[in-house]
């Protein structure tokens, strides 16, 4: 008597839930705190030069130094704060950040109802808040692998590039409105609140996260700086991208600097129609974090990084063909792309060094690559002002664009030529390896 056969089960495939990681509460938390706090920052690009133009009646000078004032911390601390993240813990770090930013958002309204407010504490008030986005930026990205697997890390990357593009439209846009509804400074109260609303939700996500690790011997600050440039300059992949986001930012930060006068001034674009005209771009960047991972799946991460930028950059000469009335579509449309493959390639890079580089030097490698890219904009925005200067608006937004139609180029320089894939983890073989080989007898 023979034993019966069983027949294996059937398998059942189980459908992945609307919303992907949305679903997984710490995930969604962390999502709707950076979401917040991108909402916060942006609104505050927009509403303290109004806050210095309309309460402190500034000059332009002092307003452009206002503007900038967020993004020195970057060129000043944005090496060792890398190291510094990598050191602590991401959450407790990200709290901080964001409560320092609600009491300095604060003061302000609170010292103009005194009629004690001065360009001074403005100044002050920008560059620690730049400070606190400085350590916010680089610790989210840091913390994310903390709760979120491997195989996910792509689409956790794509729904916060894409929450940072919808903060966008909202913050640009909503500091306006807050402006209008409130007043100027009064709506810098309303904004301190989102940074409320994001350390809320950060503090209540459960997952506990992994302490660093801590070397017997605690190595300088210089060296782990040190460690994290060679890391980054050495390897590669991390080279070129670098190379290929800094130059990208120089030229868009360039183009945007003279875009506003350049629609004003030449395309006759009513004042208040300029935010909502430039906040236009957001679409392009959120539907690039929407596509971002069915393009990785069906092209491959580095084969769909080029594709992707190749494609879109070329769009951003439709900018300077603008002209009066319904030509406008041009402008938004070449903005929109262009944004699109800006945001795409964010998403796609994010996910790979989050995967590629090792969890104790993520953090230096994430502020070396966000200080050359971030470093960027101040010197992106005096070349675009000397170009419109010396050359005109419209033919340096012809210079500008045509530049930013060739960078994707730097992305065929390198490894990257041929690969369907970026690497998943460096390869010793490929002339870049900082382990120590044993000394033989």
């Amino acid at each position: 008597m023979t034993a019966p056969t069983l027949e294996p089960p059937p398998e059942i495939t189980v459908k992945p839930k609307r919303g992907g990681l949305l679903h997984q509460r710490d995930f969604r938390l962390l999502w709707l705190g950076e979401t917040t706090n991108r909402v916060g920052i942006n609104i505050t690009t927009v509403a303290m030069p109004l806050v210095a133009v309309v309460t402190l009646n500034a000059s332009t000078f002092a307003v452009s130094v206002l503007a900038a004032a967020p993004w020195l911390p970057w060129l000043l601390i944005g090496l060792p704060a890398g190291a510094w993240v990598d050191r602590m813990r991401r959450r407790p770090l990200m709290l901080a950040c964001n409560v320092g930013s609600l009491l300095l958002l604060a003061s302000v309204p609170i010292a103009a109802w005194l009629d004690v407010l001065t360009m001074t504490q403005m100044l002050i008030v920008a560059l620690l808040n730049g400070l606190a986005a400085v350590f916010f930026g680089i610790s989210y990205k840091v913390y994310v692998p903390s709760i979120v697997e491997r195989k996910d890390l792509q689409e956790a990357n794509a729904k916060l590039q894409g929450s940072e593009s919808v903060a966008q439209v909202a913050g640009l846009g909503g500091g306006g409105l807050l402006a209008g509804a409130f007043g100027a400074a009064s709506g810098l109260l309303v904004n301190a609140l989102t940074f409320l609303f994001s350390a809320l939700c950060l503090s209540r996500i459960r997952a506990e996260e992994p302490r660093p690790e801590q070397p017997k011997e605690r190595a300088p600050l210089r060296q782990d700086i040190k460690e994290g440039l060679q890391y980054t300059v050495k390897d590669p992949y991390l080279r070129i991208l670098t190379g290929y986001g800094t130059v990208t930012n120089l030229l868009l930060t360039a183009y945007q600097a003279i875009l506003p006068v350049f629609m004003i001034r030449q395309l006759m674009v009513a004042e208040g129609a300029v935010g909502w005209l430039l906040a236009s771009s957001s679409i392009g960047g959120l539907l690039g974090a929407t596509l971002a991972k069915r393009i990785a799946d069906r092209h491959g991460t580095a084969r769909g990084l080029q594709l992707a930028t190749l494609f879109t950059a070329p769009f951003g000469l439709l900018i300077p063909m603008a002209g009066e009335g319904w030509q406008l579509v041009t402008l938004a449309i070449g903005s929109a792309l262009l944004a699109l493959g800006v945001v795409l390639a964010n998403v796609i890079q994010g996910a790979f060094r989050q995967r590629y580089c090792p969890p104790q030097l993520l953090g230096r490698v994430t502020s070396c690559i966000s200080v050359a890219n971030f470093g960027a904009i101040p010197f992106g925005s005096l070349l675009g002002g000397a170009l419109g200067t010396a050359l005109g608006l419209r033919p340096t937004l012809w210079m500008l664009t045509a530049g930013l139609a060739v960078t994707p180029l730097i992305l065929l320089i390198g490894p990257m030529r041929g690969r369907r894939d970026l690497p998943s983890a460096p390869d010793p073989s490929g002339g870049r390896d900082l382990t120590v080989e044993p000394r033989t007898a």
